[in-house]
């Protein structure tokens, strides 16, 4: 009885303790696991089987063993995915023998793109043309405003509202270096009066702005919302393009085109 329970209070901890990891990090110990068990598996048939698999056997056992892994752990469809083909692209690449200059070129440019994804678990999502005519629609007609784009990529929708609403102070703030660059000389090189941020949007006061866009992840949303209600100021809007706020009901939900995500609404 005693050993039934302390069993089960270790993998209570293990599994408090890996569900605080994030899903990189948690995605990493799955595939490192998948690859040392197949290597403990291929030692045993090695001595107990006349005619041991052959390397891809051990291949595609762990690329599904792997994706099996992250279904259990209910991480999301496209790290189920990227777990099942991982394994089954290394060696393709390795038999390949692409230059290493490729990789580093590959590496450096998503590196730049994606960087902070481990840490924000935000990816880079560009959005839709389709957002400006809906976002213009919630815009204060008659006065200016201050309007920040939290994970502004390279900067499309605050380039398209500038050039309507002139008389607007605009704010793009991005984590990652190369959309950041891009935005930023994009704005210098058209004298766009559009200001772009290097760095983290949490490190931003809201209550500087009456009008606060993102466009995210699931993941942020939470954390967003509660910076959202801690610093804007009463009667100011927070939009989300595609992802809700979970718990939190939004006063509009906007449908801005026939098969794209809906834009949310909150007035604070």
């Amino acid at each position: 009885m005693k050993i039934g329970l302390t069993i089960q209070r270790i993998n209570s901890a293990l599994k408090l303790g890996l569900d605080s990891l994030s899903p990189s990090i948690l995605a990493i110990l799955i595939q490192s696991t998948s690859m040392l068990l197949c290597f403990l598996m291929s030692i045993v048939l090695r001595f107990t089987l006349d005619s041991p698999p052959s390397i891809v056997f051990y291949v595609v056992f762990q690329a599904a063993f792997a994706a099996f892994l992250t279904f259990l752990w209910e991480l999301d469809w496209w790290w189920i995915v990227i777990q099942f083909l991982f394994p089954l692209l290394v060696p393709i690449l390795l038999i390949a023998e692409i230059s290493p200059t490729y990789y580093l070129c590959g590496f450096v440019f998503l590196t730049l793109i994606y960087w902070s994804i481990f840490r924000t678990q935000v990816p880079y999502f560009p959005s839709t043309s389709a957002l400006l005519p809906a976002v213009l629609n919630l815009l204060p007609p008659d006065s200016k405003f201050r309007f920040v784009d939290v994970g502004s990529g390279l900067g499309g929708l605050l380039f398209k509202l500038s050039a309507v609403r002139k008389e607007s102070s605009f704010v793009g703030i991005e984590i990652a270096p190369l959309p950041w660059a891009i935005s930023y000389f994009r704005a210098w090189f058209a004298s766009s009066p559009v200001r772009f941020i290097f760095g983290n949007y949490e490190r931003a006061n809201f209550g500087e702005y009456d009008v606060v866009f993102a466009y995210l992840s699931p993941v942020a949303m939470s954390n967003l919302w509660v910076k959202a209600i801690a610093e804007m100021k009463p009667g100011t809007l927070l939009l989300s393009y595609e992802f809700i706020i979970p718990d939190v009901e939004p006063d509009l939900c906007i449908n801005i085109a026939e098969k794209e995500p809906f834009l949310y609404v909150w007035r604070i």
